[in-house]
């Protein structure tokens, strides 16, 4: 027997497994025609009435505990962030109701926190057979953890991949690419890194002492914490780059373009900036003791 069609605006109860809920027809219908909980409420089917609540009622035996974010997302399309836990219990019950967009959103928010904590996806080894291609690329790859050091690197592209806490110390990096790259507690010790590019990568609390980035790229660069003890920065582009706390005792920035840098609390004692630009930097909380600073740009420096 079919129940008469109910309007999409009609007030529905709802008892998921003892937890009651109110809400529309057309809050269960419309975002999800194909699930079971559209169906059930088209009016082709008899509703089931809990034996104790009775009519009026429409009574589901599932856990009623995330019932709130399905109705949540039935109303606006979202859900608040979960625990993986939580989130691999809402995919069931997205699934027992056959709710395929909301099955698709979980799953898809459930592969970023499997992305997060994957190891590295390939070995030192693996990156050795590789390099002895013409053209290397591991855009968007996970390398973090890996042993890099004295490798000849030069020249690829690490552009948007994960390289937390890698070694490349003493390897050969010219002109490599690492834009947008999340190089967290990694360390360049001594590697050549002459003109590579960092245009808004996350060095943060990186070790960089003894590097060669001559004429290297660290625009809109997060530098916090990191070393650069004795490296030479000659002519290095760190336009607006975040170098808060960055240690840059003795290092060479002859010529380095440091416009808009953020130097609070950098130590830059006996570092050379000769002939650097530091136009528009807040130089109050910088370390400069000993440092040479003879024909550098300081205009709109606040010191």
């Amino acid at each position: 027997m079919e129940s008469p069609e109910p309007s999409s605006s009609s007030p529905v109860l709802l008892n998921i497994g003892g937890k009651k809920y109110a809400t529309t027809v057309e809050t269960l219908t419309q975002r999800e025609p194909d699930s079971m909980l559209a169906a059930m409420f088209s009016g082709r089917h008899t509703l089931p009435q809990h034996p104790i609540t009775g009519k009026g009622m429409v009574f589901v035996d599932r856990d009623g505990k995330h019932f709130r974010h399905v109705l949540n997302w039935l109303r606006d399309g979202a859900i608040p962030v979960l625990s993986e836990s939580d989130y691999q219990q809402l995919l069931r019950e997205a699934e027992y109701y056959q709710l395929l967009g909301l099955a698709d959103y979980i799953n898809e928010r459930l592969g970023w926190k499997k992305a997060d904590s994957l190891e590295a996806e390939l070995t030192r080894k693996d990156v050795i057979k590789s390099i002895q291609a013409q053209r290397v690329r591991f855009r968007g790859v996970n390398l973090s953890g890996l042993d890099l050091s004295k490798l000849d690197l030069s020249e690829v592209d690490f552009s948007y991949a994960c390289i937390k806490n890698t070694d490349f110390s003493c390897a050969n990096l010219y002109k490599a690419k690492f834009g947008q790259v999340e190089a967290l507690s990694s360390s360049f010790q001594n590697a050549n890194l002459r003109e590579c590019e960092f245009i808004g990568a996350n060095l943060q609390e990186s070790i960089l002492d003894g590097a060669n980035l001559r004429s290297a790229n660290l625009q809109d660069a997060c530098l916090t914490r990191c070393s650069f003890i004795e490296t030479d920065l000659h002519s290095a582009h760190l336009q607006t780059a975040n170098l808060t706390q960055a240690n840059l005792r003795g290092a060479n920035l002859e010529a380095a373009n440091l416009k808009g840098a953020k130097l609070s609390g950098t130590n830059l004692q006996d570092a050379n900036l000769q002939r650097a630009y530091l136009r528009e930097v807040d130089l109050r909380d910088t370390q400069l003791t000993g440092a040479k600073l003879g024909g550098a740009n300081l205009l709109g420096a606040i010191r």
